[in-house]
């Protein structure tokens, strides 16, 4: 199923509105950047959000930790008292898919480690 952030940026919009609250406050609230706020808000970019992002301004607004998840994969909203579920994003998957970035970058650091030393080593005075 395809993401639907326009959903996610009328449910923010709606809720903010009903508390009174301004996008700084909900920023602050949530401990989310006030640009990542911004983004969302405006649906100005459409872009992968950490599952941490969307359950901290989902608990925030006063709903379910997955509401806005749940939003944004066209599911029904849990309602507050019903227990998180796993949709798939287990902790093992997301620690595999945070190892293998580590190596991906582990191996552009050596190689820019091996190209560093080529470049020194002929920079170096008498040679």
């Amino acid at each position: 199923m395809s993401e639907d952030w326009a959903a996610v940026a009328k449910a923010i919009n709606e809720r903010v509105n009903e508390l009174g609250w301004r996008q700084r406050e909900l920023a602050e609230r949530s401990r989310v950047s006030q640009a990542i706020v911004r983004e969302l808000q405006h649906h100005t970019v459409e872009r992968r959000r950490s599952t941490r992002t969307l359950e901290s301004l989902s608990v925030t607004l006063g709903w379910h930790p997955q509401h806005l998840d749940a939003v944004l994969h066209g599911r029904r909203p849990p309602e507050v008292n019903e227990p998180i579920t796993d949709q798939g994003d287990t902790l093992w998957s997301r620690l595999d898919a945070l190892e293998q970035r580590l190596e991906e970058i582990t191996e552009r650091l050596d190689d820019l480690k091996s190209g560093m030393t080529t470049v020194i080593d002929n920079v170096r005075p008498g040679k």
